[in-house]
């Protein structure tokens, strides 16, 4: 694989959105964002990493602040602190509250191009029932026509079976965002693989 180099050039826009601006040549970058009380060692997550460096694809398990009891304002400053390559292979994998997050996220940055695209992993983008205290995340409107216009591809996986996240909560996500393909497997999608 060959070397790469990375520009970063951002600026705020009036709107308070940042415009970021990044050149990377010759490789795919995938952001992996963990969801509620959990960590980068957890669940798929350090397999679906292990695989996808197999096949040469840069990855990070991004280390959410307090995920015990997370705050809103704390998960996207962290992510725009701490994803700093954005460009046409470019891809985020959200598991549950990581899916909001990314959604949250990418209405806060303007990109020359669109994204690669995203993989929501029984996500929602509304109240989960038994989880009030996320409610922060999930309160105020979502911009949803620059979240597709920002990513080229937008898959949604969720299950029937999920006892966290309702599957009308992931199907709801999915009639939002993620047009392009939905796929159903089982439960909460917490298992190691």
């Amino acid at each position: 694989m060959g070397t790469y180099q990375q520009r970063n050039n951002n600026k705020t826009l009036d709107d308070g959105r940042k415009s970021i601006v990044t050149n990377i040549q010759n490789k795919k970058q995938v952001y992996i964002i963990h969801g509620y009380t959990a960590s980068p060692s957890d669940h798929w997550f350090p397999w679906l990493q292990d695989k996808l460096q197999e096949d040469g694809v840069s990855v990070e398990i991004l280390e959410m602040p307090n995920s015990q009891s997370p705050k809103l304002n704390e998960w996207i400053e962290h992510l725009l602190l701490n994803i700093k390559v954005l460009h046409k292979d470019t891809y985020f994998i959200g598991h549950s509250l990581g899916c909001v997050s990314i959604l949250r996220y990418l209405q806060q940055v303007i990109t020359p191009e669109p994204l690669g695209g995203v993989v929501f992993v029984s996500g929602f983008t509304d109240p989960v029932p038994s989880l009030p205290s996320l409610d922060e995340f999930t309160n105020s409107h979502f911009d949803y026509q620059h979240i597709m216009d920002s990513l080229k591809a937008r898959t949604a996986i969720a299950s029937k079976d999920d006892t966290i996240v309702p599957f009308a909560l992931s199907k709801k996500l999915t009639e939002d965002v993620s047009r392009d393909r939905f796929i159903t497997l089982v439960f909460h999608m917490l298992q190691p693989v």
